[in-house]
């Protein structure tokens, strides 16, 4: 259960998972509640029933009944909630519907600066969980400590990714045309939305301390409600001419396969999808050193790290990229480290472990609510 299926980062996880799990064990289904998009469609093309429950309101009785009807009527042993909206969606529609599926709830975001109200929420929801899946140790031990719960409740299980077919020199030259690429200019991507926590005015500082000619072109993929403040910075900063807003995209792997390089500036982050998809791709990676950034690179190795909010040091780091040695060093070793510990199939198996325990017979909550066991093949 999620809230959206806007293009995301827990939303391409949640087709990772969808994916990795084994079909033999779980019959998987979704369910959301706005923002139907193509990552949605390729769910159902793969042969997962989708759910799409429309909540019009904060609060939207009607959207809890029918949700509490989907409960009662499809008799899940799970409910995996990934956002506070379907965590407490879930709290809610489990007393309407008289079901006791076990919550799994998540911790995925890895944000520092979270209302109190938040936290009120978030502790009520554990207290009413049988385990909370966080995708870095960073972000289960500060929901932990802001929660009061046993860090045992806390299990870490990494993003995984799909790893692309590889693209030959003609294609990553004819996609770095279409796109306008400037000739001999190193390309940058950014991929992720344009809000406060991606911290974006630090790359617009980075581009302006560099010098013209050294600059990189870079794009960034994805919308938000700072897109305007942000081409506003530029131009500022006389730096609009080194940006191009591409809009929300589907071909986010093409971007990463044709780019010299993926930058990720953020304040904070969990373990993010766009740098995991990056490394996956052959796009060798510049990100802040914040929460799951640290956990996903090792620096020099497989990608490089920059103090946060830095713009110098960032700065250095893009100017680095230019060296095509440097980047086929960290190409290699990133692809070798998301091969053998991000795929779909390690995904699918550490959550399906954490099901399974939640589906123990003696599993139960703080509050001592029993998780059943399963009833034959799970849903």
């Amino acid at each position: 259960m999620i809230d959206g299926m806007e293009v995301g980062g827990s939303q391409r996880q949640v087709q990772h998972l969808l994916m990795g799990l084994d079909r033999q064990r779980w019959e998987p289904e979704l369910a959301f509640f706005r923002c139907d998009s193509f990552l949605a469609d390729a769910i159902r093309r793969d042969g997962v029933p989708v759910h799409y429950l429309p909540k019009r309101r904060r609060i939207d009785l009607a959207f809890l009944r029918a949700y509490a009807r989907l409960l009662r009527d499809r008799d899940y042993a799970i409910v995996h909630a990934f956002s506070l909206t379907a965590e407490w969606s879930t709290v809610l529609a489990r007393l309407l519907s008289r079901r006791r599926p076990a919550l799994v709830a998540s911790e995925r975001s890895f944000a520092l600066d979270r209302p109190a109200w938040f936290w009120w929420l978030k502790r009520l929801i554990v207290g009413q969980s049988a385990a909370v899946i966080a995708n870095s140790s960073a972000g289960a031990r500060a929901t932990a400590r802001r929660t009061g719960a046993r860090e045992a409740m806390f299990v870490t299980i990494a993003n995984g990714v799909g790893i692309p077919a590889a693209i030959s020199r003609e294609e990553r030259a004819a996609i770095r045309r279409s796109l306008g690429v400037p000739e001999g200019r190193q390309f940058g991507l950014f991929v992720g939305r344009l809000v406060s926590a991606k911290n974006l005015p630090c790359l617009v500082r980075a581009l302006a301390t560099m010098r013209p000619s050294e600059r990189p072109w870079i794009a960034l993929a994805g919308d938000g409600p700072l897109r305007v403040a942000i081409e506003e910075l530029a131009a500022d900063h006389r730096v609009e001419a080194d940006l191009c807003f591409f809009g929300e995209r589907s071909d986010a792997t093409g971007l990463m396969q044709a780019a010299d390089f993926l930058v990720l500036p953020s304040h904070f982050e969990g373990l993010s999808n766009a740098l995991l998809e990056s490394m996956a791709a052959g796009c060798p990676v510049i990100a802040s050193a914040v929460g799951g950034n640290v956990e996903l690179i090792d620096d020099e190795r497989t990608g490089l790290l920059f103090r946060p909010d830095d713009a110098k040091a960032l700065a250095v780091a893009m100017s680095r990229m230019a060296d095509p040695l440097l980047r086929s060093r960290l190409v290699q070793a990133a692809m070798q480290h998301v091969s053998q510990h991000h795929s779909q199939q390690a995904l699918g198996a550490a959550t399906s472990a954490v099901y399974e325990r939640c589906l123990q017979p003696d599993a139960s909550t703080d509050n001592g609510v029993l998780v059943r066991a399963a009833r034959g093949q799970a849903k």
